[in-house]
C-alpha cells in the first residue's frame, strides 16, 4: 500500500494538485486496503502532495485501521449528524490543506461527502481528478493479472455448468439466476461485477438487455454477458449460442463478429493507440455491410471495476502499454431478429495482446454443451 500511495503522490504532483479525496470505492481500496460500503455516514480518504494521509470515518469503522492503514491519521465521529462536520474540520486543520486543487472521482463522489469537504476545506477547489486516479490503476502488475485470470476461470466454469440446464421454456430470468448460483459455486466473490445478461431471440439485439420472462424456444439466439469476481478483480465475458435451427443471417453475423473480435485482438500492441483496436474490429463489420448495426465502442478497461480506463473507441489516442487490461467485444444487432456479441478479456504484453479468456468464440449450438 505504501508503494501505491507513493505512486499516487507522484501523479498528484505531476498534475499540479494539492491532493486527492476519495470516498468508498475501488480507488480507496487500492490505496488503503480498506473496505467500506457507501452508506448514510460519510467516509473520505485524503492524500496530499506531501504524502500525508487522513481518513474521516464513523467511530464504529475505526477498528478496520490495522496494518498499513494504522498509519493513517484518523478523524472519527459519532452517531449525531450535527457533529460530523467537526471530524472534517479537524482533518483540515491537521493536513493544513488550505488552498489548491484537490482531485475527486466525479463518477463516485456523492453530494454528501462533497458538502462536508466544501464546508471544512474552504479554500480548496475540488475538481475532476480522473486523470490522476484513472492512471493510478491503469497498468496491472502480475498479481493483479493473476487474480483477473482466476476470475475468468471461475466465470467460464460457471457458464459451462449453466448451459446444460437450458431447455425449451426456461426464461431469461431463470437462466440468469442459475448462472449467478453457478458463479458462486465456482468460487466467485459474492459481489459480482454486474448482474448477468441472458437474452433470448430478438432480445439479444439489445446490447444491455435485462433478463425477462421471455421463454427460450427453438430458433433463438442466446446471448450471455457475465463475469466473476476474485479477490477484488473481475472478469467480463460475452458469448452467443444457438438453440435449434436459427435463421441463416444470424449465423452469418456470428461469423463476422468472430472475425471482428479476432481482428481487434490481433491489432493491439504496446506503443499503438487504443483506437487501433476499435478500428480493426469495426473495419471487419463495416466491410461485411453491417457497420450501422455495430453502434458501441469495441471495449473498455477492466480490473477492480467492470468499466475503467482504457476505453477502446476509434478516436482514443491513448498509447497502449504493458499491463493494461481491457475487453474486446464487437457486436452486430438486428432489431426484431437477434444480435451477436463476442467479448474477451485481454492484457497488453510486451509484444501484443494476450487473451485471458479461452472459451470457443464461434456461435455454437447450445445443445453441444448439454450433458
Amino acid at each position: 500500500m505504501n508503494t501505491r500511495i507513493e505512486k499516487c503522490v507522484e501523479l498528484i504532483k505531476a498534475h499540479d494538485l494539492a491532493g486527492v479525496a476519495l470516498n468508498p470505492g475501488q480507488s480507496l481500496i487500492y490505496l488503503s486496503g480498506l473496505h467500506f460500503h457507501l452508506m448514510e455516514r460519510p467516509i473520505v480518504l485524503i492524500i496530499t502532495r506531501e504524502g500525508e494521509t487522513a481518513v474521516i470515518l464513523p467511530e464504529l469503522e475505526k477498528g478496520k485501521l490495522t496494518g498499513d492503514a494504522a498509519e493513517f491519521q484518523a478523524f472519527t465521529y459519532g452517531d449525531d449528524p450535527a457533529s460530523w462536520h467537526t471530524a472534517f474540520e479537524q482533518a483540515s486543520a491537521a493536513l493544513k490543506l488550505e488552498t489548491g486543487r484537490v482531485g475527486v472521482e466525479p463518477e463516485h463522489l456523492r453530494f454528501l461527502e462533497l458538502h462536508y469537504l466544501n464546508s471544512a476545506f474552504r479554500g480548496v477547489d475540488f475538481i475532476n481528478g480522473s486523470e490522476v486516479l484513472g492512471a493510478l490503476r491503469l497498468n496491472k502488475d502480475a498479481d493483479e493479472i493473476a487474480r483477473m485470470r482466476q476470475a475468468v476461470i471461475i466465470a467460464q466454469e460457471a457458464l459451462l455448468a449453466t448451459l446444460w440446464t437450458l431447455h425449451t421454456g426456461i426464461t431469461e430470468k431463470a437462466a440468469a439466476n442459475e448462472l449467478i448460483v453457478q458463479l458462486l459455486r465456482a468460487g466467485s466473490d459474492p459481489d459480482l461485477p454486474f448482474e448477468p445478461i441472458v437474452a433470448f431471440g430478438e432480445n439479444s439485439a439489445n446490447p444491455h438487455a435485462v433478463p425477462t420472462h421471455r421463454a427460450l424456444k427453438p430458433g433463438d439466439l442466446i446471448l450471455v454477458d457475465w463475469g466473476a469476481s476474485f479477490e477484488g478483480y473481475l472478469s467480463d465475458i460475452t458469448r452467443t449460442f444457438t438453440f435449434g435451427e436459427v435463421d441463416g443471417e444470424l449465423l452469418r453475423i456470428g461469423e463476422i463478429v468472430r472475425q471482428a473480435n479476432q481482428a481487434g485482438r490481433e491489432a493491439g500492441a504496446p506503443g499503438l493507440a487504443a483506437g487501433v483496436v476499435d478500428r480493426a474490429a469495426r473495419e471487419v463489420i463495416e466491410a461485411a455491410g453491417y457497420g450501422p448495426a455495430f453502434f458501441h465502442r469495441t471495449g473498455h478497461g477492466l480490473g477492480m471495476e467492470p468499466h475503467e480506463a482504457p476505453y477502446i473507441y476509434a478516436e482514443n489516442d491513448l498509447t497502449l502499454t504493458p499491463g493494461m487490461t481491457f475487453t474486446v467485444e464487437p457486436g452486430i444487432y438486428l432489431p426484431g431478429k437477434g444480435g451477436v456479441r463476442i467479448e474477451d478479456d485481454v492484457v497488453v504484453t510486451g509484444d501484443g495482446l494476450q487473451s485471458l479468456t479461452d472459451l470457443p468464440r464461434e456461435v455454437l449450438a447450445v445443445e453441444s454443451f448439454i450433458r
